[in-house]
């Protein structure tokens, strides 16, 4: 089993998390979307990772559908039974992944456009939506538990991913989310290697 991955994207981290976590063997494949190599289009017609793909030739993407995939065929749920702690588990991990979504619209708009051509007024209304997000986290963190979730993990994704490329814009103000991090971070050395990093 592998996982297409890149190291700096939190949805990939989240899903190697996910599946350390399960006591799936999947090897991480580190894989640069902007070449779109065979491996990574042949199994993803969208070209996108992270993409988990199956000893028996199964392709499962996006992360969320990975993590779906995880939860049903690994070791250890990541979603609870009961069905309305389940939905709570879901929207957290939701949120989380929608944040991500916009602090990369803004990493893409500075990255690929032209210097004269980033839309500033686009970048101000995704960072709008990010701290509106972390302001509801900051009052609404899911209780730290030795039995991880999903939600958990896009959590810790999220809080890695915002040290890496936003590091010294989002912690002020959100003691509780700042604390929230290191203490996964301590708690869970071994899952905290696979956050996203350079």
């Amino acid at each position: 089993m592998k996982i297409l991955y890149s190291p700096a994207s939190p949805y990939s981290a989240k899903v190697r998390m996910a599946a350390q976590l399960a006591g799936l063997d999947a090897e991480g494949v580190l894989t640069d979307t902007t070449a779109a190599p065979a491996e990574l289009v042949d199994n993803n017609p969208l070209g996108k990772i992270p993409v988990l793909v199956t000893d028996d030739g199964l392709s499962v993407y996006d992360s969320r559908a990975i993590m779906q995939f995880i939860d049903r065929t690994g070791n250890k749920r990541l979603y609870p039974r009961n069905a309305a702690k389940r939905t709570e588990v879901e929207v957290l991990e939701a949120l989380c992944d929608g944040i991500c979504d916009c602090l990369l619209a803004i990493m893409y708009e500075r990255r690929f456009r032209p210097e004269d051509k980033v839309h500033q007024g686009w970048i101000d209304k995704q960072w709008t939506k990010v701290t509106r997000a972390l302001d509801h986290l900051e009052a609404n963190l899911p209780r730290s538990t030795k039995a991880l979730n999903g939600g958990h993990l896009a959590l810790a994704a999220l809080t890695g991913y915002l040290a890496l490329r936003f590091p010294g814009q989002w912690e002020r103000g959100r003691p509780k989310l700042k604390r929230w991090s290191a203490k996964f971070a301590a708690s869970f050395p071994e899952l905290d290697t696979l956050r996203p990093k350079q």
